[in-house]
């Protein structure tokens, strides 16, 4: 993302850049994965809940939840790190501890924890590469679940054993699942940042086809219209 951000700027330039990178590749490819055995109930009344997940690029973790029913905020962000260093260009050097992140409230009366880890886990990222995800790598762009509560770090450790002993990956899983950390709201410009640059070239290679995956392989959750960011200005 660092790379194409600053290329951003040379036009056709980045053009010819990203089509030379690797295409892609996720559980999408051969369909939507099994959901978890383990899972929230989804009940008639309730307050809403977090999820913070770490998947690579937040511009494209954040743009498939804003389009995902029972979503009522996706937030782009950092874990994972101290509240000094987290700012974008301190974040990219890969060495103040944090992963770009989203932090998800979510209603559970029409969205349980373990169909948003279902998505994240057919569409948004692939879980078994480490510190990578597409063309961006480094330990920023980790695969971590950060566990909100204990109920959450029993249906994400769950579903990742699932996943390993039905073999939906040819190579195991390497996605974290730690406890709850802070979480810091990213710089405004990265908010919304798909919905406001569909063209971008980044986005128009690696986050536009999830969405189209999202709307395939999950009908039942997906919303054309996307949940917001409110961005303040001045």
């Amino acid at each position: 993302m660092t790379v194409l951000l600053i290329l951003g700027l040379m036009g056709a330039t980045v053009l010819t850049g990203v089509s030379v990178m690797a295409p892609w590749s996720s559980a999408a490819a051969t369909g939507k994965l099994p959901d978890p055995r383990y899972d929230e109930t989804i009940v008639a009344s309730s307050r809403p809940e977090t999820a913070v997940f770490a998947g690579g690029c937040f511009w494209g973790v954040q743009g498939v939840f804003q389009h995902v029913k029972g979503v009522i905020n996706a937030e782009s962000g950092y874990a994972g790190g101290d509240a000094a260093t987290a700012h974008y260009d301190d974040v990219s050097t890969g060495s103040t501890g944090h992963a770009e992140s989203v932090r998800i409230t979510y209603d559970p009366t029409q969205v349980t924890f373990g169909q948003l880890l279902n998505v994240l886990f057919t569409l948004v990222e692939d879980p078994t590469q480490l510190n990578r995800q597409g063309p961006d790598e480094g330990t920023q762009y980790r695969s971590t679940v950060f566990a909100q509560n204990a109920d959450q770090q029993r249906i994400a450790q769950s579903y990742i054993t699932q996943l390993d002993e039905a073999k939906a990956f040819p190579d195991p899983i390497v996605t974290t699942v730690t406890a709850k950390t802070a979480f810091y709201p990213a710089e405004a410009y990265h908010q919304n940042f798909l919905e406001s640059n569909p063209d971008y070239p980044y986005i128009a290679m690696y986050d536009r086809p999830k969405l189209a995956d999202l709307k395939r392989l999950f009908p039942q959750l997906y919303r054309d219209m996307p949940v917001l960011v409110a961005v303040g200005h001045g």
